[in-house]
């Protein structure tokens, strides 16, 4: 940990950047913010010439790599840094110049450990893509295969764990205030940062979770993973198949080339549904760049460097909540929000219930291609600080990739509903998971469970009460375990009975 003198430094000189372009206003005005921030901010901004109108994604640019990746961070949580500067985060371009060859040349050999003749028959040298942590080249392998080649900029590690540092070191001070900062909860959202950057600083933890994302979607034949070159995959090089499709975000092209735009938007909602909610591991930046067409109506997502993951507690809460906001039952997606444990219990679930209707109502007559799933959770987000609900970066995360997969589905299909397109999907997945079935399915796995802990729970019972009058004779250790033994499923077969009966009775109930 640096010295907080360093600390300070390094935040009045990206705040300076950040005055520059106007970035700081919106801190310095807000009342929620505390006084010791808004005085740094005033110092930062001292005798800089100041816009009228705030360039957030500019600022976040020119500070460098580190100030990238948590502005797009950032723009997830309009609650903590407004509504204007979140939106105009999400254009935050992950781009930077690319660098020389040879030096990109050196790091693969270096990584790999081999001579690049023996692992690739050509490499082209002017790459594909340059981002602020990788830039990626186009190859061909010496067994004939075309793959993309994703290299790590060398000291990008060094210089992500140098601002991190700050980064931790800061929240924790403005938590530390009280108030407001302390209910956003600023060091965790610091924490998710730095466990997305450390997934993407370690590009076989990004190949990892392409496998296993890959694995999940062979339910969905149409959403297509490339393969990973296990043997070609290091900590600073990955190499994957290589993907040639139309992007997405090329809707004339897409045309051009016969492609069925409502059926490919059809394909990218169900498929991100089935990653969120049936599977709880999601592709969280699911941009048009980042998507591509292919022939047979197919789709193929690349760069797995951000994920999103979320239990099956908080899966079944997410749906019941879309189910609730979709039909309109706002009392249920209330009551779920209580027993979560998002809302206080000291609130009102009444009151919550009808603050949701006023999220919810005005979205239900609106035209189809009006209506927007993105709007509504940002209505969601407005009412948080009314009933004091702490930030939940799960949700948060799910949230902007619910919005992306909207804007790229909109853009294949300006009529396309997510609301109707989500709504079967849903539905039937609350009746799978929730239904009587799934109810009693879940009881007799949580009986078996019990029954298996049974016996080391009788002998976790005598060595906690031994027989009075002091300890006997010590028997032999094999007339020990056999009337343990013998005990132990004396008990099994009395609390087997006793389930059987409990599932008897379950039946008759639910018929």
């Amino acid at each position: 940990m640096a010295h907080p003198a360093l600390h300070l430094w390094r935040l009045l000189r990206w705040g300076r950047t950040l005055a520059r372009h106007g970035a700081l206003t919106g801190i310095e005005r807000d009342p929620n913010t505390p006084a010791p921030v808004r005085r740094l901010a005033r110092i930062a901004r001292f005798g800089a010439r100041v816009p009228q109108v705030p360039r957030y994604a500019d600022a976040f640019q020119a500070i460098g790599p580190a100030a990238i990746k948590l502005g797009q961070t950032l723009a997830t949580r309009p609650d903590l840094v407004g509504e204007e500067a979140a939106n105009d985060l999400l254009r935050l371009q992950d781009a930077l110049p690319p660098l020389p060859f040879p030096v990109i040349r050196d790091r693969i050999r270096a990584s790999l450990g081999r001579p690049l003749e023996a692992l690739f028959q050509s490499i082209d040298e002017v790459p594909v893509g340059a981002a602020s942590i990788a830039q990626v080249h186009r190859a061909v392998t010496t067994d004939g295969r075309h793959v993309a080649i994703k290299v790590l900029r060398p000291g990008i590690e060094t210089e992500f764990a140098k601002a991190i540092d700050t980064y931790e070191w800061a929240a924790a001070q403005v938590e530390a205030m009280g108030g407001e900062a302390s209910r956003l909860r600023p060091r965790l959202v610091i924490e998710t940062f730095k466990r997305w950057t450390a997934r993407e600083l370690d590009l076989r933890r990004e190949a990892a979770s392409a496998s296993e994302l890959a694995e999940n979607m062979e339910a969905e034949p149409l959403y297509r993973i490339p393969a990973i070159d296990w043997q070609r995959t290091t900590g600073k090089v990955l190499t994957l198949e290589w993907i040639d499709g139309i992007k997405l975000s090329d809707r004339e092209a897409l045309l051009a080339a016969g492609y069925d735009t409502h059926a490919l938007a059809e394909t990218l909602v169900h498929a991100f549904l089935r990653q969120a909610i049936s599977d709880g591991f999601f592709h969280a930046d699911m941009h048009q760049g980042n998507l591509f067409a292919l022939p047979g109506g197919r789709i193929a997502a690349i760069d797995f460097g951000i994920m999103g993951r979320i239990d099956r507690r908080a899966r079944v809460w997410l749906a019941e909540i879309l189910y609730g906001l979709i039909t309109g039952n706002y009392q249920r997606v209330a009551e779920i929000h209580f027993e979560a444990g998002y809302v206080p219990p000291h609130h009102n679930v009444a009151e919550f219930a009808t603050a949701l209707r006023a999220v919810g109502e005005p979205m239900r007559g609106l035209p189809v291609k009006e209506m927007s799933v993105g709007g509504m959770l940002d209505g969601l987000f407005n009412i948080t600080r009314d009933f004091d609900m702490q930030t939940q970066p799960h949700l948060l995360l799910l949230q902007k990739t619910m919005v992306m997969v909207e804007g790229v589905a909109r853009g294949l299909d300006p009529e396309i509903n997510l609301w109707e397109t989500s709504g079967p999907f849903v539905g039937e997945w609350i009746r799978t998971e929730l239904g009587p079935e799934a109810k009693l399915a879940d009881r007799l796995v949580l009986d078996v469970r019990t029954l298996l802990r049974l016996p080391e729970l009788v002998r976790n019972i005598e060595r906690q009460f031994p027989a009075p009058g002091g300890a006997p004779p010590a028997p032999p250790l094999k007339e020990i375990e056999r009337i343990r033994v013998i005990g132990g499923w004396r008990y099994i077969v009395v609390a087997l009975l006793a389930a059987a009966v409990s599932a008897a009775v379950t039946v008759w109930m639910l018929g």
